[in-house]
C-alpha cells in the first residue's frame, strides 16, 4: 500500500469514527442530535465514500482534494456550531432559543409549540470545556490535513 493510500485511508477511517462516534453518543448515550448535529454528519459521510473512490481509482489524483473539502465543511459547520453553543453568535432560528421580550401570550405560545425538542445552543455532553460539536470541528480539521497530505503524496 502507497503512502497516499494510506494517508486516504486513515483520513477516511477517521471521518467513519467520528461518525460512528456520532451515533454511538445517540443511540448508546441517548443524546438526540440537533438540527446542526446532524448537518455535521453528511460530510462525514461524503468523505467516507469518497475515500473508497480514491482508493479504487488511485488514477483520479483529485479525489483527496475533495475528501480534504468534505472534511473542511464538517469542521466549518462545527465551529459555527460550537460557536452557536457558547453564544458568540446566533445560530439558526429553527434550532435555537429566541427572545421572548415584547411577545404577546399567543406569540409566546407559537414559540413554543414550533421549538424544536433538541435546541442547537444547548450544550449536551463537553470535555476540558470543548463541546461534541467543537471536538467534531478539532477533528475533522485534522483529517483536512491528512487529505492534503494524500493529495501532496500523490502529485510527487
Amino acid at each position: 500500500m502507497t503512502r497516499r493510500s494510506q494517508l486516504i485511508a486513515l483520513a477516511s477511517l477517521g471521518s467513519l469514527a467520528l461518525l460512528l462516534a456520532a451515533f454511538g453518543f445517540q443511540h448508546l448515550g441517548g443524546l438526540a442530535p440537533c438540527k446542526m448535529c446532524i448537518w455535521q454528519r453528511y460530510p462525514h459521510g461524503v468523505a467516507i465514500a469518497i475515500g473508497v473512490l480514491a482508493l479504487a481509482l488511485p488514477r483520479l489524483s483529485f479525489l483527496p482534494l475533495c475528501g480534504a473539502m468534505a472534511a473542511a465543511t464538517t469542521s466549518g459547520i462545527g465551529f459555527y456550531h460550537a460557536g452557536v453553543e457558547q453564544g458568540w453568535w446566533e445560530g439558526p432560528t429553527s434550532c435555537t432559543s429566541g427572545s421572548i421580550s415584547g411577545m404577546s401570550n399567543d406569540d409566546l405560545f407559537d414559540q413554543i409549540m414550533s421549538a424544536p425538542l433538541v435546541r442547537c445552543d444547548d450544550i449536551p455532553w463537553e470535555l476540558f470545556n470543548i463541546s461534541m460539536a467543537g471536538w467534531n470541528a478539532i477533528a475533522s480539521a485534522v483529517l483536512v490535513l491528512i487529505w492534503l497530505a494524500a493529495w501532496r503524496s500523490g502529485r510527487a
